[in-house]
């Protein structure tokens, strides 16, 4: 039998987990109950416990020292923690502990059985207690669920011809779906403001979504299966058309649901996009296609709402006027290379899709993920390479599906499209000021010699009229000016540093009139060559 230690400082709670559990029917004995931290871990000491559920507060120790210093005696203990307000920052630090689930008080009996029941099966498998039967019926579970979810990838994302063509039976024959005549449903659950570069974040939240998704439904629906694809849960619903409305209510009971999670993930927002009904399932991409569409739709409407779909949207406005002036300001700003002009442009189409009543979430989408094509076809055009082109679009539609709503979207697609930009910009800065930085050294070491401005552009490969354009741009100076000053500079050294005449100095730094070097010597230092050398030697 697995062993239990409940924790909470209520004793009405422990009271509450204690007889709403049948332990012996899941194997299971509750050992102790302690009602503070300090007891709690004296108690791990004592009895060694396989399954811990604690409140994420108590005194003594908090629910998250409470785990960790057990962790540090016993790494296998399992824990459940049960809070009954929001524990924003102590949830987040007790799923990177890798706390098994978290649950809001009031507690459920489902929610905890299920829970204690798939940890019962998970302890049991990986310490290889399973019997035979066992061993057989989870395997069985496992091959059955990878079987019912090949209908959402072979069926439903690919689209395959078969899907006009394929009738229940067939499914249910070969996927082990148990569907009926009668209604059939695509309802997706749209997740946004999760970070995703903590994968135990998005692993947490996807299991916990499944487990209230399926809890919602099944009591109306024949059968259904659910499948998350990135942030998305899919879940395809076959019922009774006397359940139609039960079907319907239940989506709302899942939003309230599933925004109570919001007190474990603050920035937690949720869409459920409703597919259309249909009474065919030959038919269920139409249902799969409304239910991407009201999701999407949340970027004109919001998150946090159910959505129903529409049947049959296109995207019109890639002919658009609005999209036809929005490509001619941006191909202008990027000929230019001109990021201000780029940002006032996306600027421009994000204002014209909002200020357009009947744009749609798709519409707002599609034309996004068009710029971002329209972007990468003008560089290659104007032959600037991007770093990471292969994969700019990829990686922009990925994240571009976690942003929920248009000011977000178009922030994103502002930023990807300026940080390119900047660093396309700073290469080729880098790139045409070499010719400019080799004219410097050249100057520097033939300051001494006649040197023209033909000579120094024709050695770094320019011609002379757009080297001397350039240099002045990059260097504030004319040819000229710049050469003048390289040598002054030297003429001042050596004014100090030794006891040659101005004349010697003169031929020195490249001049051949002393008339001429005293009037530009005076011009940069408003002293003559003479007077400097008293002044500074």
């Amino acid at each position: 039998m697995l062993k239990i230690v409940i924790a909470d400082d209520e004793d009405k709670i422990c009271q509450l987990i204690y007889k709403l559990i049948d332990w012996d029917s899941l194997e299971m004995q509750v050992v102790a109950i302690a009602h503070n931290g300090v007891e709690a871990l004296e108690l791990i000491q004592i009895h060694n416990p396989d399954i811990a559920i604690t409140d994420i507060r108590m005194p003594g120790y908090d629910g998250l020292e409470f785990i960790s210093r057990a962790k540090e005696y016993n790494s296998e203990i399992q824990f459940i923690i049960i809070s009954g307000y929001q524990e924003f920052e102590y949830a987040q630090k007790a799923i990177k502990y890798g706390v098994i689930d978290y649950l809001l008080k009031p507690i459920k009996k489902d929610e905890l059985v299920s829970t204690l029941t798939k940890m019962r099966s998970a302890y049991l498998e990986r310490v290889d207690l399973l019997t035979k039967e066992e061993q057989m019926k989870l395997s069985m579970i496992n091959n059955i669920s990878k079987l019912r979810t090949g209908l959402f990838e072979q069926i439903l994302f690919h689209k395959t011809k078969r899907t006009k063509e394929i009738t229940i039976d067939v499914i249910n024959e070969e996927y082990g779906y148990k569907f009926q005549d009668g209604l059939f449903q695509i309802v997706a659950v749209k997740s946004d403001g999760i970070e995703r570069s903590y994968s135990s974040n998005v692993a947490f939240l996807e299991e916990k979504l499944m487990k209230i998704i399926r809890n919602n439904f099944k009591e109306y629906c024949t059968d259904m299966e659910f499948y998350f694809d990135f942030n998305v849960c899919y879940g395809i619903l076959n019922y009774s058309s006397d359940n139609r409305k039960n079907v319907r209510r239940q989506c709302k009971a899942l939003l309230d649901e599933l925004l109570l999670q919001r007190d474990i993930f603050s920035d937690l927002e949720v869409t459920i996009g409703i597919g259309t009904v249909e009474s065919d399932f030959r038919m269920i991409n139409n249902s799969f296609k409304a239910a991407i569409w009201a999701y999407e739709q949340r970027l004109i409407l919001g998150t946090n709402k159910v959505i129903e779909g529409e049947a049959g949207e296109t995207n019109t406005l890639a002919e658009s006027r609005l999209f036809y002036d929005f490509n001619h300001e941006m191909n202008v700003a990027l000929e230019r290379l001109d990021t201000n002009a780029a940002i006032v442009a996306i600027r421009f189409l994000r204002d014209g899709l909002k200020n357009r009543t009947e744009t749609t979430g798709h519409e707002v989408l599609q034309m996004a993920k068009e710029v971002c094509n329209l972007f990468l076809f003008a560089m290659r055009n104007n032959k600037f390479p991007i770093e990471g082109g292969d994969t700019f679009i990829e990686e922009f539609n990925l994240n571009a599906n976690d942003c929920g709503s248009i000011h977000k979207l178009y922030q994103y697609l502002t930023d990807k499209i300026t940080s390119c930009l900047e660093k396309v910009i700073e290469d080729k800065r880098q790139i045409d000021t070499k010719p400019i930085r080799e004219a410097k050294q050249l100057i520097q070491n033939q300051y001494m010699k006649q040197i023209t401005l033909e000579e120094v552009s024709s050695e770094v490969g320019f011609n002379s009229t757009y080297f001397s354009t350039l240099f002045k741009k990059e260097t504030g100076y004319t040819f000229l000016e710049y050469l003048s000053e390289v040598r002054i500079n030297k003429a001042k050294e050596l004014l100090k540093e030794t006891n040659y005449n101005i004349m010697v100095i003169c031929e020195q730094v490249g001049y051949s009139d002393i008339k001429h070097f005293t009037k530009i010597f005076a011009k940069h230092t408003n002293l003559k060559p003479n007077e400097y050398r008293k002044l500074y030697s």
